[in-house]
């Protein structure tokens, strides 16, 4: 059975392997040893990141590890560690290995997962944890055919200003839920919400630190509740297996907007008395979930980094609420007959140590949690272990592993990425 071998970048960018390292993995600030059967090939539509600052680690014979500070076919010039950001539906169950230099920037807000090169093609340490094809990209039009779809909707809806920001989350940020809103298929984002009541030390929209640099705009405006609406009815009406989703990545926290939410509920139910109108939220208003749920909400989904309320203060550094507030939400959910899921923000080497483990199983047991969405948690690693206070673990179970337990424990528990559909449209 082969070994994948160790890749890195060298002075010009270009990505190679070294054929006397073999691949190695991080988890949890300790190096490990790569195994071609923890491998798949590296998805499609994955992309390859250059570490600046980082020498690439990799494993001789005997599995002792070694860092490569240089080029070894160009002399002295230094090289970087490379790493993979994963294509939708895939979770890392290890992230790269790489020694850091002094002065090193800190990474910005992505995942790092570990790849290396076997038998001709890239390969990652990852899972297929969905098969649900909703962001592959081979089921994305070239870019000329969704911009003709972008601009016809945003044509009829001018006067909608959610319709006009979610073209320009289409068309310039690139995001996949905007990108399927625009082609009239699956899961459809509904952002609200200008504020959050946590500061997330990962917030992907706003860093008033500039710890690191935001991925994409926060919207910047409060939209109507007809506005939301007609988005909605819109997907509803011209969609194929279509569901909505208040909570993305370009806003806040929904729940500060929770009578916004309101109303828009009331309005779609009264011409759309079916279909899943989902909240992907971090739980913090369960009082106001239970009136979104009167409304006519369908399903819950919330955020957690972890089940340990340290660990939870620490990462989401909520203001007014606690993690209790949020695994309430889901119990809310579920009392009202609704469909809940878990977004767990996945990091190896934390999320599978077996305190966190410990503390998922009694959630599932507590709550009768519906899905676990095992996605990856974006963030400099370095910096995500220094502010939980972490050393390396002398074990863990292993992101595979965890979920083979949980499958065994909880059979009728679903592991996914996706939010589902938890009720059909009208006319289905």
């Amino acid at each position: 059975m082969s070994v994948p071998r160790m890749v890195y970048a060298d002075a010009d960018g270009n990505i190679l392997d070294y054929p006397t390292l073999a691949m190695a993995g991080w988890a949890g600030g300790r190096w490990e040893t790569v195994q071609s059967q923890q491998c798949i090939p590296l998805p499609e539509g994955s992309e390859l990141f250059l570490l600046p600052g980082r020498q690439p680690v990799g494993a001789d014979r005997e599995g002792n590890f070694e860092a490569l500070p240089s080029d070894p076919g160009g002399g002295p010039k230094p090289v970087n560690a490379v790493a993979a950001f994963l294509a939708p539906a895939h979770t890392a169950t290890l992230w790269a290995a790489y020694r850091t230099n002094a002065g090193a920037p800190t990474l910005p807000l992505f995942a790092y997962g570990a790849v290396g090169f076997d038998q001709g093609q890239f390969v990652a340490a990852a899972l297929r944890v969905d098969p649900l094809p909703r962001q592959d990209p081979g089921r994305f039009p070239p870019p000329e055919r969704l911009a003709q779809a972008a601009r016809r909707l945003l044509k009829r809806y001018e006067k909608n200003r959610l319709w006009q920001h979610l073209g320009n989350c289409a068309l310039n940020y690139g995001c996949p839920a905007a990108k399927n809103l625009m082609l009239g298929r699956w899961e459809a984002p509904l952002p609200t919400a200008t504020a959050c009541n946590a500061d997330c030390v990962g917030c992907i929209s706003l860093q008033p630190s500039g710890t690191f640099p935001i991925t994409q705009e926060r919207i910047d405006f409060r939209p109507e509740p007809r506005e939301v609406a007609e988005v909605a009815l819109h997907h509803f009406e011209q969609g194929r297996d279509p569901l909505v989703s208040f909570g993305q990545g370009c806003e806040g926290e929904p729940l500060t907007q929770a009578e916004l939410l309101r109303q828009a509920i009331i309005l779609i139910r009264a011409k759309q008395p079916k279909g899943t109108i989902n909240l992907n939220t971090n739980g913090s208003e369960p009082g106001e979930v239970k009136k979104l749920m009167a409304a006519g909400l369908s399903s819950i989904r919330v955020s957690i980094n972890s089940l340990l309320p340290e660990r939870h203060q620490a990462y989401y550094r909520p203001q007014g609420w606690s993690l209790d507030d949020a695994l309430e939400s889901l119990k809310v959910v579920k009392a009202a007959g609704g469909h809940t899921s878990l977004n767990l923000l996945t990091m190896p080497g934390v999320t599978d140590r077996f305190e966190e483990a410990e503390a998922l199983y009694k959630l599932v047991a507590d709550t009768g949690l519906d899905l676990i969405q095992w996605r990856n948690l974006n963030i400099d690693p370095e910096v995500y272990l220094e502010i939980l206070g972490l050393e390396p673990p002398e074990e863990r179970l292993g992101i595979e592993q965890l979920i083979k337990e949980l499958k065994i424990r909880f059979p009728d528990l679903k592991h996914g990425y996706f939010n589902p559909k938890t009720e059909p449209a009208r006319g289905q």
